[in-house]
């Protein structure tokens, strides 16, 4: 991956207007060339982003084999980017779950909302695990993304008690207050904005991507936009979802990191509180 500028917003744009959330999705050795063509973009553009890792084997070996990538995503940190956990495996677990919550996973997600039906000692265990596999290469993140953003109540409780500070759903950020193991949780309101590559509702991802960004860019309403890899395997979708964050900027969108709109640092290194436990 090619060093961009440091990522503090398009310089000249508006300072105080919409908060705009963009991460790169599904980071692993399998998509490594996708997810450079995505950040040379963001990098190009001066945005901070959120880059969402996952540990485990996903369309192929798992991130600890990969020491370029992994020295890559360290990189882009120390850039100004904020790297997260984005789940374990990335598979939703077969039969795991009432039949309903797995029926909507697997409508709204694709099979990929892994923590939409775990119980809570299994999704203690995979986040577990993720944070060890990510500590094996120098990654220490404060946030965690749910593949799908489906996340049942037992992940939740799972995600209290492991020390991380923020996950995401949908429609928005919830945050940890204190130390690791708070109950409190603050809520930032900001509807993610993704593609949906092939079929009909790829024509109305798009069309949804770019009036939702533009209308919320000019309210001052905060917002995120995900980067996906598959949508470079379509061809318009790079370009249209490069057209909406650069419509956004122009109308005063703050690019920023989960983190950061969270008034966090970027890493569990930087707080001031104590570090995670591993039990």
């Amino acid at each position: 991956m090619t060093a961009g500028p440091e990522p503090s917003g398009r310089p000249g744009a508006p300072r105080g207007g919409a908060p705009l959330m963009v991460s790169i999705h599904d980071i692993a050795p399998g998509t490594a060339a996708q997810t450079a063509r995505w950040l040379d973009a963001l990098d190009a553009r001066g945005i901070p982003a959120t880059l969402l890792l996952v540990p485990g084997p996903w369309r192929g070996p798992s991130l600890v084999s990969d020491g370029r990538l992994a020295e890559d995503m360290l990189e882009a940190q120390d850039r100004g980017h904020e790297l997260a956990l984005h789940g374990f495996y990335h598979v939703a677990t077969h039969g795991s779950g009432p039949l309903w919550r797995r029926g909507v996973a697997q409508l709204m997600a694709r099979g990929a909302a892994e923590f939409a039906t775990l119980s809570e000692g299994e999704a203690r265990a995979r986040i577990k695990a993720g944070l060890e596999e990510l500590a094996d290469v120098g990654v220490d993140p404060v946030g965690f993304h749910p593949p799908g953003w489906l996340v049942n109540p037992e992940s939740v409780s799972a995600l209290r008690r492991s020390g991380l500070r923020y996950y995401s759903t949908h429609l928005g950020v919830h945050s940890f207050a204190g130390a690791g193991g708070a109950t409190a949780e603050l809520r930032l309101a900001a509807p993610a904005l993704s593609h949906r590559p092939g079929g009909f509702g790829e024509r109305i991802g798009v069309r949804l991507m770019t009036e939702t960004a533009r209308r919320f860019s000019r309210d001052g309403r905060a917002f995120r936009i995900a980067l996906h890899p598959d949508d470079l395997a379509r061809p318009g979708l790079r370009a249209a979802t490069l057209d909406a964050i650069d419509e956004a900027l122009a109308l005063g969108a703050r690019p920023t990191t989960y983190a950061a709109a969270l008034g966090l640092p970027r890493t569990a290194r930087d707080l001031q509180a104590p570090t995670r436990a591993t039990t």
